[in-house]
Formats: structure tokens, C-alpha cells, sequence
């Protein structure tokens, strides 16, 4: 699987990074979040199996400084060989990794009714107040997976300066979310897009026919018909036959996707933000028409990272030379170049708390000069060399105001 047939296809990236076995070398610990509504969110604290005791007890200690990596695997609730390994590289680096898992997805109990629809950031929101009450001086970084990107951007453009977060990167994000939803994936990806999510739904099917039509739901054959099932038509069937109706398919569909267009509030994103993506991704579909260039023609705050291949979530190169300095073996390059991205926006921040204690030493530091640091934001050219390992050639950092 590592020749070069990996390497060139794309079909066989994608099916290697998402469904392939892998003996991962970290041990999770889990977090059960009560949410305010008794929801249940479960948070996955990624330790080395050799030191798992150690590890345990150092995530909950608040005087860890060690910065955190929030990821967010895709919509599907799947933990897929990408995900274990970008832990592993995030242990590497020094992060403290964990996963955010959504209401019932990867054994998290459904404790009520209530799933999470695509954009909605509300338990994203409460979970990340979780880990900031935990680790209260650490550093926090984000990494969604996928069509994961949709929540990650909900909350980043609904919390804008609030979010907590100091940058965060998108693994082939998908972002023109409803025409996906509609349109979907080549068919053999759809459905097994639709199978698996049925095999994770059918454990609650008894609990789910409370809101849910499913027989609707489980005779659905794509992915649009799921979605719709699940969130546009939540009365019950016994209310259904009362007489009540819920309205058009139609518009409740385009009701939804107002509520849950990753790219609703993107202008409100305060923070950096790479995407990295394949040209040949057969999951995305065609760059011209599923990647939004022009959001990273003129937002300061988003960078894409766009190669000639690499799939889904794939990357695959061949062990140890991702980068020109070699890496550890059997690492993405796109894992990567995502901690070299964090890495630079923190000294990029680091030099610019620099500038500004010095300019307080020297009696500059008043209110037009600090309100002028607090509105400076980063701008770089938008599409960044694949294969550099020199942080000056991949991030021409300037200084711009924003709004």
C-alpha cells in the first residue's frame, strides 16, 4: 500500500486513510461532558500507552502548559487511521491531543433524543468551556477532518474573537456543504457513506422513532435523504397521521442549510486558518466548484494549502520524506505541515507581544497605540508550497487591518 500506486491514486489514499487497520501506538482516556440540556458529549484525551498512568494524571492538572489539539473527525462520527496517527504526531510535538466526539458517535450514549445537525457549534461551544476550565493557561489549537470542517467553521464564525482557540486547520475540508449533501460523492463512496451511518443509527431506532420518521430514514438511499430525515421533518409519524404538517421538503431543507452553512458567519473568523486539499479529492469533487478561492483571495484570516494529489485525507508519501529535513516514518505530510502552521502563528503572536512590551518600555504603550496592535491581524500569500520545510518560503507573514 505505501508503492506507487498510493501515492498516485486517489481512490486507494482515500479508502487507506479512512478504513484501513492500524495498530496505534495511543490510549484514550475518556471525558463524559453533561451538557446543559443532559446531552452527552464524549472527550477523548490521547496519551502513549507506556505512559497512560503518567499522562492521566497530568491532563487534569490545570497547571499543565503543554498547548491542546482539539480534533474533530468527520460528521460520520468514524476514527479513522488519520486520526490516530495525527494524534501520534501531536504527542510527538508536545500537544495534548483529544477528540471531540459528537452526541452518539464513537460509543458516546444518546442520553436524549436530540442529535447534533451539521453547523451547530452549541455543544462544540460547551465542550471547548470544558477544556479551557481544565487546562486554563494552555494554549488551544484546533483540527477537523473532513466534512468535520463544517462544524470547526460554524464555531469559529459564530464565536469570533471568542473562541478560545489561537489557530486551527481543515484536513480536506468539505465547504459547499448543502450542494454536497445533494449532490454527494462518486456513488461508491455514497454508499458506503450511507451504510455505515445507518449501521451507527439502527442501535437507536427505538429512541429515535419518537421524532424521527424511520422507516423514512433507514429506506433512505443517499446522503441528502438521511439529513433530511433526521432534521427536517422532526415530528413524530403518530403526529404526522393527526393531521399536522410540517411544511414543504423543500423548504425545510433550505431552512436548515440556513442554519447550518458552514460559511454562514465566515467574515466573523478571527483567527488563522489553513485548509489543506488535494486537487484530485474524489470526495470534495472538482476544486473550481467545491472550493470557495475567492474567500482565500480576500480573507486575511484563511490559507489553503492546495496539492496536485493526495486524496481524502490521504498525504501519503513515502516514509520519512515528506519534507526536504525528513519525518517521522509513515507520517502525512499534511500533520505536518499543520504544526508547522501552529507553530508559526505562535511566534508570529509571540513576536508581536514582544513589539508591544517594548513599546511599553519605552512609553508608547497608550490607548491609539494599543487599540492599533489590538486590531492588527495576519495576511499571506494564499497558496502555500507543498513540500517546504522552511517556515520563511511557506508564510509570508504581513501585518493588515481588519475590520
Amino acid at each position: 500500500m505505501h508503492g506507487v500506486d498510493l501515492a498516485t491514486s486517489a481512490i486507494l489514499q482515500t479508502v487507506y486513510g479512512a478504513c484501513w487497520p492500524y495498530e496505534s501506538r495511543v490510549h484514550f482516556v475518556r471525558d463524559h461532558l453533561q451538557l446543559s440540556d443532559d446531552g452527552l458529549v464524549a472527550l477523548d484525551w490521547a496519551v502513549s500507552v507506556a505512559g497512560a498512568s503518567y499522562q492521566k494524571r497530568r491532563r487534569t492538572s490545570s497547571n499543565s502548559t503543554s498547548p491542546i489539539l482539539l480534533i474533530i473527525p468527520n460528521s460520520f462520527g468514524k476514527i479513522t487511521r488519520n486520526v490516530l496517527k495525527l494524534c501520534e504526531a501531536a504527542l510527538i510535538h508536545g500537544y495534548l491531543p483529544v477528540v471531540f466526539n459528537r452526541r452518539s458517535h464513537n460509543a458516546t450514549p444518546l442520553s436524549t433524543v436530540k442529535l447534533q445537525q451539521f453547523g451547530d457549534p452549541g455543544d462544540l461551544r460547551e465542550a471547548v468551556r470544558y477544556v479551557r476550565y481544565r487546562q486554563p493557561v494552555s494554549r488551544l489549537y484546533a483540527v477537523s477532518e473532513s466534512t468535520g470542517s463544517g462544524l470547526l467553521l460554524s464555531y469559529l464564525g459564530e464565536c469570533g474573537s471568542s473562541s478560545y482557540v489561537t489557530a486551527a486547520a481543515c484536513l480536506s475540508p468539505v465547504f459547499r456543504c448543502q450542494s454536497w449533501f445533494e449532490n454527494g460523492p462518486i456513488w461508491p463512496l455514497q454508499w458506503a457513506l450511507v451504510i455505515y451511518q445507518k449501521i451507527c443509527l439502527s442501535r437507536y431506532r427505538t429512541v429515535l422513532g419518537e421524532t424521527v420518521h424511520t422507516d423514512t430514514l433507514f429506506s433512505s438511499c443517499s446522503l441528502r435523504g438521511l439529513e433530511e430525515a433526521l432534521f427536517c421533518h422532526p415530528q413524530s409519524p403518530k403526529v404526522a397521521q393527526s393531521g399536522a404538517t410540517s411544511g414543504s421538503s423543500g423548504g425545510a431543507w433550505e431552512a436548515y442549510w440556513e442554519r447550518n452553512d458552514p460559511l454562514r458567519d465566515v467574515d466573523e473568523v478571527a483567527i488563522p486558518v489553513l485548509s489543506v486539499c488535494a486537487q484530485d479529492d474524489p470526495i470534495r469533487g472538482d476544486p473550481q466548484s467545491t472550493l470557495p478561492l475567492e474567500l482565500f483571495e480576500s480573507n486575511p484570516h484563511f490559507f489553503l494549502l492546495l496539492t496536485t494529489r493526495g486524496g481524502h485525507c490521504g498525504f501519503n508519501t513515502p516514509e520519512g520524506s515528506a519534507f526536504s529535513g525528513g519525518g517521522t516514518p509513515g507520517t502525512g505530510w499534511s500533520h505536518r505541515a499543520l504544526l508547522e502552521f501552529f507553530r508559526a502563528t505562535t511566534d508570529f503572536i509571540a513576536a508581536e507581544e514582544r513589539v508591544k512590551q517594548a513599546a511599553r518600555r519605552r512609553g508608547l504603550g497608550g490607548s491609539s497605540q494599543g487599540k492599533s496592535f489590538r486590531h492588527r491581524s495576519v495576511s499571506t500569500c494564499k497558496r502555500l508550497p507543498a513540500c517546504s520545510h522552511s517556515i520563511h518560503t511557506i508564510y509570508n507573514w504581513q501585518r493588515s487591518y481588519t475590520r
